[in-house]
């Protein structure tokens, strides 16, 4: 007798320890059991599970008018209803409140397991009589499957449900969502990328190298361009295509333009005290440009640079850039202007390149897109293009200069279209700040760049 009333009074608290005391329906503990046991048979026999947790919309209004005894009372019956729409072999267990999660088992395909979900949604809106009168609301799913493409836990697929969830909720309610791996690997990919980035440049990880910009005629050495580079401790030195695209249109994309900017100007200083006397141009992207405080942040970082003369510093910017918004990005050239600040337009000829707002983009320079240099030999439609892109330039009096020229004889077929100016690995690559005063020391232009037809002049900004 004491030993039967002992052996009872343990299964009480084993049903407390694994038993919602409300709904009866297994609890958290339990549920975690129940998927460790269904991945562990799904594994073995090849099968496919689904989890679905399950909120309910508007059950708060419920304690708020009713009371929570008719709270506790609606919870329940539709604790009752929702297991009777399920399948023999599922679960339901109860987390709290008005969540609940269903293990769906040994699901063939997504139409047989979207057909008890539906169940359950339509079981989640049926009326439940309470004493102070009939009662309706409504429920939000969400849906993931195991097994996935990477390894996953109970608790993880539980927050996944959860996840995909609260996006059902935001799209209406009274639905459900699945959860989409990929996409939640691709933003979880994304996010470790920007810290790494983040990480990189606060450990000073980011480099500029340069690239001289030549009249390819006289010799004259213009200026360099500056190019970031990520030396990674792992990877070595990475080219901005491998990590500028991962900031994009996100803050830390202006962040790192304002290090090239300050990176820059920090060098023509270092540069001037050894006597090497380089304008610095940088790249500015739409983002950083449309910025409000782009100008006032520019200007601040000048001011900090008081030996940096006006013309020393350009801003290069995208066509396609500078078409998205022609209006604010014209009004910021010109407020840059009076600091001395020039701008170039990158990539010319890839855009829409139109009279009407090359006459309206007050820049000093127009480069042309490596695009059209690179098969000019062999193209005639692109070399029409340089002719065209060229009268262009000569007709609204701006400088033009060639990206992308990596042979001699481009160079050449450049001078004589009357295009002297240009960068490229013909001319030089792109090399770190201390190896520029040695590459301006020994530079000269091939002879075969110095016999341009007198009709070939590039017209001086006026």
């Amino acid at each position: 007798t004491a030993i039967t009333e002992l052996k009872r009074h343990q299964q009480q608290l084993e049903h407390i320890a694994h038993y919602d005391l409300l709904t009866g329906l297994p609890n958290r503990v339990l549920l975690g059991d129940r998927m460790k046991r269904a991945m562990t048979l799904a594994d073995r026999h090849g099968q496919r599970l689904a989890i679905a947790y399950l909120d309910l919309d508007g059950f708060k209004a419920i304690n708020d008018r009713h009371g929570h005894h008719a709270g506790d009372q609606f919870l329940v019956d539709m604790s009752r209803r929702l297991t009777l729409a399920l399948r023999e072999p599922d679960t339901l267990a109860r987390l709290g409140g008005d969540e609940f999660v269903a293990i769906l088992s040994d699901v063939q395909d997504d139409d047989a397991c979207f057909a008890v979900i539906e169940r359950l949604l339509a079981t989640a809106t049926d009326s439940v009589a309470l004493e102070q009168g009939p009662v309706r609301i409504s429920a939000s799913i969400g849906l993931t499957f195991y097994p996935q493409p990477d390894p996953v836990d109970s608790d993880q697929l539980i927050r996944q449900a959860d996840h995909a969830m609260y996006e059902a909720k935001q799209t209406g309610r009274n639905r459900f969502h699945a959860f989409d791996p990929e996409r939640d690997r691709n933003i979880r990919g994304q996010h470790e990328n920007l810290a790494h980035i983040r990480k990189a440049l606060s450990c000073n990880e980011f480099v500029l190298h340069y690239q001289p910009k030549v009249n390819m005629r006289t010799g004259q050495i213009l200026g360099v361009e500056a190019l970031i580079r990520w030396q990674h401790p792992q990877r070595g030195l990475l080219p901005p295509a491998a990590f500028l695209s991962l900031v994009q249109d996100h803050p830390l994309g202006i962040e790192l333009g304002n290090w090239v900017i300050a990176s820059a100007l920090d060098q023509l200083d270092r540069w001037r005290a050894e006597g090497l006397n380089l304008p610095v141009s940088v790249n500015v992207d739409a983002q950083q440009l449309q910025q409000a405080e782009f100008t006032e942040h520019l200007f601040a970082t000048l001011a900090q640079h008081p030996g940096v003369r006006p013309g020393e510093l350009q801003m290069e910017v995208l066509e396609t850039s500078a078409l998205e918004d022609l209006l604010r990005v014209s009004r910021v050239i010109d407020a840059c202007r009076e600091f001395g600040v020039t701008f170039a337009l990158d990539d010319f000829g890839t855009g829409y390149s139109s009279l009407t707002y090359l006459k309206r983009l007050p820049v000093t320079l127009l480069k042309i897109d490596r695009s059209f240099v690179h098969d000019m030999l062999d193209s005639p439609d692109d070399r029409a293009i340089l002719e065209a892109v060229i009268r262009l330039a000569s007709a609204f009096r701006r400088q033009i200069l060639a990206e992308g020229v990596e042979t001699l004889q481009q160079g050449e077929l450049l001078i004589q279209m009357g295009c002297e100016l240009a960068q490229g690995y013909a001319i030089a690559h792109p090399m770190p700040a201390e190896a520029l005063g040695e590459w301006v020391a020994s530079w000269q232009p091939d002879p075969s760049w110095r016999r341009p037809p007198e009709s070939c002049k590039v017209h001086e900004p006026h």
